[in-house]
């Protein structure tokens, strides 16, 4: 959630923030209104708890004529007191409903509008030009189908829609790109985790996932446990209610874990082939930082981003999410988009996201200062790679012979294989 004080000081830059998202401004008003009646309250049950306090304390020497007077204003009193209670309760309930309402402040830069109006930054690589190579191009699920890599049509069988296998080379390839991004990260201090699939529901709300997409999420309710679509979640949850000590920098975790989503809403969009599932694996980066680094941990994740695609030789290029577009949590948001040939169009295939203290103050994350002070941590989370990865993969590297070629970053990771093609 927002930091309070920091509202009070500067309503102008939440509500500026609001109307960048296309959200209502006049939360912030709400909620301004709603801090100033419970503090008013919470004075208010105070003074007259003092006052009955102070009024217990005098029936004792009261004389013996007075006592039964100060036991009916005594008695007055404590009804009054458990009144202004209940008036104070109800209003610091209502000023944390608004609080848990309201998303995240963004940062100075992002993009006003939604999801068409991000901002492009880069664009790395050159898309073959596969009508002068003499190849007609396939889509993924074309290629995948051939190679024996992925079955749909099981997948369906057994789960419903938007299921598959991954058979022979497909699995092998989704293990490869896993393991390798995976040492990568590990590479580069990065303390790599197996995170739980099922959460409670107060880590999935902590983490701002309960929000306007909550029908995007599966929710077991025999178990009241959800499943997550991204270990950024059980990351968050991870130090949830203590202090971790930042003082030598950063926690980065990458975690690994099967992920699943309901894609509610998303009925005729990238129905073929395996662009948008229900279940699917993911690498995910995860930061704890002092909120002064937020910015550069948010650059480093987006590097190795960038470094990922380049190394599998995957043209791609970076957009400053619009404000609109962005999620509860989320500051700010970079995504890194592959080219996708069989569409001729971008395909987001990596997200990272600076959420500031957004996270860590409704989780109860704080970090213990050099000083000996406590605040709440900044959180940052970023994609490695996931099981989407294939489809740019596969299209962008198909050959004329009907193989596809494996760019040497991750040729040790498939046994030295330099083509895929079809298993025996």
């Amino acid at each position: 959630m927002i930091d309070l004080k920091a509202l009070r000081d500067d309503p102008d830059t939440a509500r500026a923030s609001q109307v960048a998202r296309g959200a209502d401004p006049a939360l912030v008003d709400q909620l301004l209104g709603a801090d100033e009646r419970r503090r008013s309250l919470l004075s208010s049950f105070e003074q007259q708890r003092a006052e009955q306090k102070e009024l217990s304390r005098s029936i004792g020497k009261a004389a013996p004529e007075e006592r039964e007077a100060v036991l009916g204003r005594a008695k007055q009193l404590s009804e009054q007191v458990k009144d202004a209670e209940a008036q104070a309760d109800h209003a610091a309930a209502e000023l944390d409903r608004l609080l848990w309402a309201m998303p995240n402040i963004i940062i100075d830069g992002v993009p006003a509008g939604g999801e068409e109006d991000f901002v492009e930054l880069k664009r790395v690589g050159t898309p073959r030009d596969f009508a002068a190579e003499g190849i007609e191009v396939q889509d993924h699920l074309a290629i995948g189908e051939r190679l024996r890599a992925i079955d749909v049509e099981r997948g369906a069988k057994v789960g419903g829609s938007r299921f598959y296998f991954l058979t022979g080379i497909g699995m092998l390839l989704e293990q490869a790109m896993l393991q390798w991004s995976l040492n990568r990260l590990v590479d580069g201090g990065f303390t790599p985790m197996t995170t739980p699939t099922l959460v409670r529901p107060e880590i999935m709300a902590g983490t701002g996932f309960l929000g306007a997409h909550a029908d995007e999420i599966y929710h077991l309710e025999a178990d009241d446990l959800y499943l997550v679509g991204t270990s950024e979640v059980a990351l968050a949850g991870y130090h949830s209610g203590e202090i971790v000590d930042l003082t030598q920098g950063p926690i980065r975790y990458a975690g690994f874990s099967a992920c699943y989503r309901r894609e509610a809403g998303s009925h005729g969009k990238d129905v073929r082939g395996i662009i948008r599932t229900h279940q699917f694996h993911k690498i995910e980066m995860f930061v704890y930082a002092p909120i002064e680094q937020a910015e550069a941990e948010h650059e480093r994740l987006l590097a190795f981003e960038e470094e990922s695609l380049a190394a599998l030789e995957l043209p791609y290029r970076v957009i400053d999410v619009a404000a609109g577009d962005l999620g509860s949590s989320a500051a700010r948001k970079f995504d890194c988009e592959a080219w996708l040939p069989s569409q001729e169009r971008w395909l987001e295939l990596t997200s990272t996201s600076n959420c500031t203290t957004f996270q860590a103050r409704r989780l109860g994350v704080r970090e213990r200062t050099a000083e000996g002070a406590n605040r709440p941590a900044a959180t940052l989370n970023g994609t490695g790679v996931t099981t989407r990865w294939l489809v740019a993969f596969l299209e962008n590297h198909q050959q004329a012979d009907g193989t596809v070629h494996v760019p040497e970053a991750l040729r040790p990771y498939l046994g030295g294989r330099e083509i895929l093609e079809a298993m025996a």
